[in-house]
């Protein structure tokens, strides 16, 4: 356990690609240790990628890239702007809301910043608002990528944790995802009263709000599609997934006409290339499971838990802290892989929901997407304003704080997360 700690650590450290981390610490160990052989390593990493629901994950990419690809994003800003633009520091509103809309396509966060912060950063710098303040609010927005369904988070989480459907976290992640964008918008709101930002004054015109939904309904009619199939029954997630690949090949080459041929090449070789990423951490993360159970960590760190309370409360403390931190140095799929094998065997012993622990965790780790020194969509929204991160994280705090709110809220209040599920019927 310790060769594994010091292995993982030293090539973390090193800026190494977190999958080769997870290689490298897995053959250290395995050469570490007595009686074990190297064959392990490739017959572990085949079954880790072994699951027909993770086809999932490269459809819902492929989605995501081909809506971003067709440009949806300038009618889902129009359409925002409409609805939230004449509140002061509308544009701020706008980001906000439009990263509500968009992570209903894509559930990926830093394709959400990408996309959404290379135009609204810009038009808000134009319009006088800070630069710092821009890149912070795209950047926060974002972090309701994973967490609004559809999900590749989600998908992950429900591979890792068999006891929990992926309709379910879907479901789970609506109110959750819906009250951040809510927190996020209020707090923006009390930073632009206080600097006078500005906001639209065009005067509404029913007919042009009409057109623009219209337009916007189009791309928006995504998740109905996957929510839909999968709720109604009528297709499996990854079923689902690939419907939502033809959908947006039909919105981006027949009705939209943003999206041409000759575009298809390079989205599918961005698709190839981030989903064997994907895998490959898959891969490497399942050999260390398989390590980890070999060497009873589960249960040692089961039983230190216990050892310190039996209070399901301070449990659940523990853990926010725990990811908290974890969160700030590590990607969300690799945590999740490493993590939940034996964090959710403790939770259920404490008698916490499944679906429940899988949103907590969810939504802590998507925190830190924004908390340096690893916070991927911080370095996307930096890359995207030309500011340092340190300029950055001092704007970004009062979004930050609504997310923890939100995170208070999933912890302790479990309803507020299972609600939504059991109106459907679904439980786990």
């Amino acid at each position: 356990m310790l060769t594994m700690a010091i292995s993982f650590l030293i090539t973390l450290l090193s800026g190494m690609p977190i999958a080769f981390c997870l290689g490298i610490t897995a053959l250290v160990t395995l050469l570490a240790t007595p009686d074990m052989t190297l064959l392990i390593l490739p017959q572990k990493m085949f079954t880790g990628v072994d699951y027909f629901t993770l086809v999932a994950v490269p459809f819902f990419i492929l989605a995501g890239e081909l809506m971003n690809k067709a440009r949806i994003t300038d009618s889902i800003i129009a359409l925002s702007q409409y609805l939230v633009g004449r509140f002061r520091g509308g544009l701020a509103h706008v980001t906000i809301m439009a990263s509500m809309f968009f992570a209903g396509i894509t559930g990926a966060a830093v394709a959400e910043v990408s996309a959404l912060g290379s135009i609204l950063i810009p038009a808000m710098e134009k319009a006088n608002y800070p630069k710092s303040f821009a890149a912070a609010v795209s950047a926060a927005g974002a972090v309701m990528g994973p967490i609004i369904p559809p999900s590749i988070i989600m998908v992950v989480y429900a591979l890792v944790d068999t006891r929990v459907s992926i309709g379910a976290l879907f479901l789970a992640g609506v109110l959750p995802g819906i009250a951040i964008g809510l927190l996020q918008m209020i707090a923006a709101y009390a930073i632009a009263l206080k600097y006078n930002y500005p906001r639209f004054e065009e005067k509404f015109d029913a007919g042009k709000f009409l057109q623009v939904l219209k337009r916007a309904l189009i791309p928006l009619f995504t998740p109905v599609i996957i929510m839909g199939g999968i709720l109604g029954g009528i297709c499996t997630p990854t079923e689902a997934a690939a419907v939502a690949v033809i959908y947006a090949l039909i919105v981006g080459l027949l009705i939209f006409r943003t999206l041409q041929p000759r575009d298809l090449p390079k989205i599918f070789l961005n698709t190839t290339l981030i989903s064997s990423t994907v895998f490959f951490i898959f891969c490497m993360g399942n050999v260390l499971v398989v390590l980890f159970t070999i060497n009873q960590v589960p249960e040692q760190l089961g039983k230190f838990i216990l050892s310190i309370s039996t209070n399901p409360m301070v449990f659940l403390i523990l853990i926010n802290i725990l990811l908290l931190i974890v969160g700030c140095f590590m990607e969300v799929g690799v945590a999740i892989i490493i993590l939940v094998p034996m964090l959710s065997p403790v939770a259920s012993h404490f008698g916490i929901d499944p679906l429940h622990f899988a949103m907590i965790v969810v939504v802590n780790l998507c925190i830190g997407l924004i908390t340096p020194p690893v916070g991927v969509v911080l370095f996307v929204a930096c890359g995207i304003s030309g500011l340092t991160m340190e300029q950055v994280t001092r704007s970004i705090w009062p979004f930050f704080l609504a997310i923890i709110v939100v995170l208070l809220l999933v912890t302790f209040i479990p309803s507020f997360t299972l609600v939504v599920p059991k109106m459907f019927g679904i439980t786990g």
